[in-house]
C-alpha cells in the first residue's frame, strides 16, 4: 500500500529550461511532500518562477523531469494582480468568478484567512495586506492539496508580513496542505519554513534553513552579514508578535531558538 502522506505532492528532478536558446535554468531538483514548506529562494533572474512555472507544467523542460501526484489539486497565488481600476468589483464577486466554490464557502474562508470584514469591498480600495489575503483565499477555493504562492507577502508592510506567513503555517497545519513558495524576504523566511531551495540558475544549496545559511554558496551568493545573522531567526517557538512588538503565547511546554535568538 502506498503512504499517501509521505509521497511526493511535487517533485522535480534535473530541470533545465531554455529561452531562445539561452539556459535560464540548468539540473534543478526540488520536492515537495504534504504538510512541507519549501521555499525557493535567490536574486533576481535566478530562476524561481521558471522553476515553480516548470513544476506546475506552464514550462516545458528542456531536460529533466516533473512528477505530480495523480489527482493533485493545486491552488495558485500569483506575484501580482492587475484589476482595472474603472471596473467595479467586490471581493466577493472576485472570489466567485471562478464559479467553483460551494455554497458558503467563500464566506468562510475569508473568516480563515482573517478577511471576512473585507467581503463586500471594493477589489481596487484593498491595502496590501488585505489584497494578499483575498488572494490566498482565492487560492484556497481549490481545496488544494498544494499552495503555491509566488512573493506572497508582496506589497505588504513588515508588520503584516510575519502575520502573513504566519497564516500559511496554520493553514499548512488545520489542512494538511503542502506549499511552495518563492520569497526574497530570508530574514522571515528562515523562521517559517522547512525546507529552502536557492537558486541561482542552479541550485547552489538546498536543506533546513540554518544549514543552508551557512552553505559557503549561500554565504557567496548573500554575504557574510547576511548569512550570520540568519540562525538568528532560523528556530520554533510556542509564541508570537503582535503589531507592537508584544510577546503573545501559543501554549505548549517551551520552545528552540536558533543560536543567538533573543526577543530583549
Amino acid at each position: 500500500m502506498i503512504d499517501r502522506a509521505a509521497e511526493p505532492l511535487l517533485l522535480a528532478e534535473g530541470v533545465e529550461v531554455a529561452f531562445g536558446g539561452n539556459i535560464v535554468l540548468r539540473g534543478a531538483d526540488a520536492v515537495v511532500r504534504p504538510r512541507e514548506i519549501v521555499t525557493l529562494i535567490g536574486p533576481n533572474g535566478a530562476g524561481k518562477t521558471t522553476l515553480v512555472r516548470a513544476m506546475l507544467g506552464l514550462v516545458k523542460p528542456g531536460k529533466g523531469r516533473v512528477q505530480r501526484r495523480p489527482g493533485l489539486r493545486i491552488g495558485y497565488m500569483p506575484q501580482r494582480l492587475h484589476i482595472d481600476p474603472s471596473l467595479p468589483m467586490t471581493v466577493r464577486r472576485f472570489l466567485e468568478l471562478g464559479g467553483r466554490a460551494r455554497p458558503g464557502a467563500v464566506d468562510a474562508i475569508l473568516g480563515e484567512v482573517g478577511a471576512g470584514h473585507v467581503l463586500s469591498s471594493p477589489m481596487q480600495g484593498l491595502s496590501g495586506g488585505e489584497m494578499q489575503r483575498v488572494m490566498l483565499a482565492r487560492a484556497l477555493l481549490r481545496e488544494p492539496d498544494l499552495l503555491v504562492l509566488d512573493e506572497p507577502v508582496q506589497g505588504v508592510d513588515i508588520s503584516g508580513q510575519a502575520e502573513l506567513y504566519r497564516l500559511i503555517q496554520d493553514i499548512r497545519a488545520t489542512r494538511g496542505v503542502g506549499v511552495l513558495m518563492v520569497s526574497h524576504d530570508l530574514h522571515v523566511v528562515m523562521a517559517k519554513t522547512d525546507h529552502v531551495v536557492c537558486l541561482n540558475r542552479h541550485v547552489c544549496c538546498a536543506g533546513h534553513p540554518r544549514s543552508v545559511s551557512r552553505d559557503p554558496q549561500f554565504v557567496a551568493l548573500f554575504g557574510a552579514e547576511v548569512a550570520s545573522t540568519l540562525a538568528v531567526y532560523a528556530h520554533h517557538h510556542d509564541h508570537h508578535h503582535d503589531l507592537d512588538g508584544h510577546v503573545v503565547h501559543d501554549g505548549g511546554d517551551g520552545h528552540e531558538h536558533g543560536e543567538g535568538c533573543d526577543h530583549g
